[in-house]
């Protein structure tokens, strides 16, 4: 059985006050689920919100890492440091680290095998844009995204991984994918790993990413290949994230 797990991404939000406000709200109903939590504030705040959680449930994570392990990269933050600092997971592959700042699969996939070597844990974001959906192509493009980890690191490290489904098309915007559709999304992702080891398959964590919220969360994770959701918007206020934690589990 997988243990369900809701990630919190803070994105580029937050001031030492509020985000201390909002692991002491985390931390207090972090006892209330049986979900894997974890929190992935902004870089400045990673070891503030690692003394804060260590002795708590809650894990911490990193939203981004270079796929370098220390040198000449002028604000680059690597897998060690983060190691250093009490970091589990590191989400990789984000949509608006690949529209952004033009991280393609081969780059995603080299930051990924990173992580990994560094005995950090990704969570590893795919999904398509509108146009992609509306043109029929989301599979094919996931199916390249998760090629590209395949192919440099294997099926294999996927035991080690955690893959976050997130349609582009649904981020910030309000809409969120039906549970209908994104288990159709979700089913077809388990099913590509089948393919190639239905163990591993079988014991993969997907979550799911686009504007999940408490009013939608319990539909979507009801859904049989949805493990549980990487969380924006509402990670930034404690009882919204509290109540999908506990609708996970």
């Amino acid at each position: 059985m997988r243990q369900a797990m809701v990630a919190g991404n803070w994105k580029m939000n937050g001031s030492s006050a509020s985000v201390s406000e909002l692991i002491e709200g985390i931390n207090a109903g972090v006892g209330e689920t049986s979900a894997e939590i974890v929190v992935c504030p902004p870089f400045v705040y990673l070891s503030a919100i690692a003394a804060a959680t260590a002795d708590s449930a809650v894990k911490l994570g990193a939203q981004n890492m270079c796929d370098q392990d220390g040198g000449a990269f002028t604000g680059e933050i690597s897998g060690p440091m983060l190691k250093d600092i009490g970091c589990e997971y590191v989400i990789i592959g984000h949509s608006e680290r690949r529209a952004m700042y033009g991280e393609t699969d081969e780059i995603t996939a080299i930051k990924y095998g990173a992580v990994l070597k560094n005995g950090l844990k990704p969570i590893f974001c795919i999904g398509e844009t509108l146009e992609e959906r509306e043109s029929g192509v989301t599979e094919d493009v996931i199916g390249r995204q998760i090629d590209a980890i395949l192919e440099s690191d294997g099926v294999a490290s996927l035991a080690n991984a955690v893959l976050a489904y997130e349609p582009v098309w649904a981020i910030g915007t309000g809409k969120t994918a039906s549970p209908e559709q994104a288990q159709d999304v979700h089913a077809f992702i388990r099913g590509k790993i089948a393919a190639l080891d239905a163990g591993i398959a079988d014991g993969l964590r997907i979550l799911y990413g686009g504007s999940m919220n408490p009013g939608n969360a319990a539909d979507l994770i009801a859904q049989a290949d949805i493990d549980g959701g990487l969380i924006g918007g509402a990670s930034l206020k404690a009882d919204d994230f509290l109540a999908i934690c506990k609708a996970a589990g």
